[in-house]
């Protein structure tokens, strides 16, 4: 059984913000390691957010997308496509807004219970989910496609990846987690 390290709200601001920063610039090269598809990219960012919310937990994980997304809106050329803010206006705009949110549950998911990894897992493909969730509803807005498509275009073709990428994730988390004590990037 894992167990869970809890995210105290004493940490100091400084340890915190590294590890926003940290998983900030993780999410970003994530974006880097990504198989050209129409009209949404293959990348490793979903993976890179669960781990977020998995290890930093709910407000950091939130806030470390959140950066990500705002560093993107305010032109840096970090998703993707290498588009900067044009990303936001475009078919993938739902899936780098869902990266936040799907931080945030994730880690709320985690700190409310999740201690095994099946849990931890679970957590994840809520967070999948939450991606998902955005991210079709703005790709059919934006492409005019139908909902069939939509899916069909934007979801089908991720599921068993980020199956795994969620179980790898979760099955990571304890050791982030571990090592972010160690460092002091955690108290």
């Amino acid at each position: 059984m894992l167990r869970t390290i809890p995210q105290t709200r004493n940490q100091s601001l400084a340890y915190r913000l590294a590890g926003i920063a940290a998983f900030t610039a993780i999410t970003a090269i994530a974006a880097r390691i990504s198989f050209p598809m129409e009209p949404v990219p293959f990348t490793l960012q979903p993976f890179a957010v669960l781990l977020a919310g998995l290890i930093l937990g709910a407000r950091d994980g939130f806030a470390s997308q959140a950066l990500y997304v705002a560093l993107i809106a305010i032109g840096l050329p970090l998703d993707a496509r290498g588009l900067g803010a044009a990303a936001l206006a475009g078919p993938t705009a739902g899936y780098l807004i869902g990266f936040v949110f799907a931080a945030g549950v994730t880690g709320w998911l985690v700190e409310h219970g999740a201690k095994r990894v099946w849990q931890r897992w679970l957590a994840g493909l809520v967070g999948v989910v939450v991606i998902y969730a955005f991210g079709v509803v703005v790709l059919k807005a934006v492409t005019g496609l139908d909902w069939d498509k939509a899916w069909l275009n934007g979801v089908a073709p991720f599921i068993a990846l980020d199956l795994l990428k969620a179980l790898i994730a979760a099955s990571l988390a304890e050791g982030g987690r571990a090592l972010l004590l160690r460092s002091g990037l955690l108290r």
